[in-house]
């Protein structure tokens, strides 16, 4: 059938109004979406469904719903090379407490959301993407507490589930290998052994040096803390705010700084001296610059097959000798560290490490 000019502008016309009034509809269904229900956030007993919070638009939580940001972090925590989608939600008319050092101070009602997923090729990240699970910290006045939250396999909705999970999975990994493991989600009594600070349960992530970096939101490419600054999240971002590197791009820090990065967010939530892990006498905090503290010529506390037999933590010019490696490079439940969090050995991390303490001067410096 061949169309008169006449009716060929009628059918443009009718499509422009027919995308006109979708989009128009699409827009009202994003402005009158219901808000975070901040009751269930709060409430003693925690929401069946992930869904019941509506921090997400949509089933499968893709959409964030208003104040429900996403952020990133400059070096993440290895969780068998899972991808891993991070947002913060506080409640209208409160904002998290600017700290340079340490996590921020966020206020009662904030939730720190994280769902870990799987590309069937990770070498396609985002193309048939899995989810396995989504965390939530929940900021209550009495204190922090984790939930835990299992997707079906429809990816449909992700049910509470504080006895945890074990999900059977396989994927295609960067190199192109196949992967195949049960997936452990933590009870929330595991939550702990990672996330205790002095007896206390606190956040890993969000302070100013791993947040400190350009972020690509809807509105464009901007500075993380100044974005939570401009909209209300953070009560400031100041222009010196520290900065940590990213442990694997060599453009954003030295050899040192990267691998005392990579050690800061994946090591030393439990070695430090208020951590879990602070009876090794190691502190590999960012804020340590005591090169005997992360281990450097320091022998072990307790000798045994946890130590492969090696003298020293770290043995400058030996990462071979060192017993860092040893553990990072075991999948020993009773010899890798960390104990918890992963099955696999990350091998990009234990690639820098043997860099970082080949190239190390005696006294654990670096030229």
């Amino acid at each position: 059938m061949r169309l008169e000019p006449v009716d060929r502008r009628r059918l443009v016309l009718l499509v422009i109004v027919a995308v006109f009034v979708l989009s128009a509809t699409a827009a009202a269904q994003r402005i009158s979406a219901p808000p975070v229900d901040d009751r269930a956030i709060l409430a003693e007993r925690p929401p069946a469904l992930l869904a019941d919070y509506r921090f997400f638009r949509d089933a499968g939580a893709r959409e964030p719903s208003a104040r429900v940001t996403p952020y990133d972090l400059n070096t993440a925590l290895y969780s068998d090379g899972a991808l891993k989608f991070r947002y913060v939600y506080i409640p209208a008319g409160a904002e998290a407490r600017y700290n340079s050092e340490g996590v921020f101070e966020f206020p009662v009602g904030t939730v720190l959301i994280k769902t870990f997923a799987f590309a069937e090729d990770m070498r396609r990240p985002d193309e048939n993407v899995r989810f396995l699970e989504t965390r939530l910290l929940i900021r209550r006045a009495e204190g922090w507490i984790a939930l835990p939250y299992v997707w079906n396999e429809a990816q449909t909705e992700a049910r509470y589930s504080p006895i945890g999970a074990d999900i059977p999975i396989r994927f295609t990994d960067e190199q192109g290998q196949a992967v195949a493991l049960d997936w452990a989600v933590p009870n929330r009594n595991q939550c702990k052994a990672c996330h205790d600070r002095a007896g206390a349960f606190a956040p890993i992530g969000p302070n100013a040096r791993n947040l400190n970096h350009d972020f690509t939101y809807d509105s464009g490419v901007q500075n993380q803390l100044a974005y939570w600054r401009a909209a209300g999240l953070l009560d400031a971002a100041p222009a010196d705010a520290p900065y940590a590197p990213n442990a694997f791009d060599p453009a954003s820090g030295g050899l040192n700084e990267r691998a005392r990065a990579y050690l800061d967010v994946n090591c030393a939530h439990c070695h430090n001296p208020e951590g879990p892990g602070h009876t090794s006498g190691l502190d590999l905090s960012w804020r340590q610059r005591d090169p005997a503290l992360w281990g450097v010529n320091k022998r072990p506390v307790a000798a045994g097959r946890a130590s492969g037999g090696y003298a020293f933590a770290i043995e400058p010019g030996h990462p071979e000798r060192s017993i860092l490696v040893h553990r990072m490079t075991s999948t020993d439940p009773g010899v890798m560290m960390p104990e918890l969090g992963r099955q696999l050995v990350d091998e990009r991390a234990v690639a820098l490490m043997r860099d970082w303490i080949g190239g190390m001067r005696s006294d654990g410096g670096s030229d």
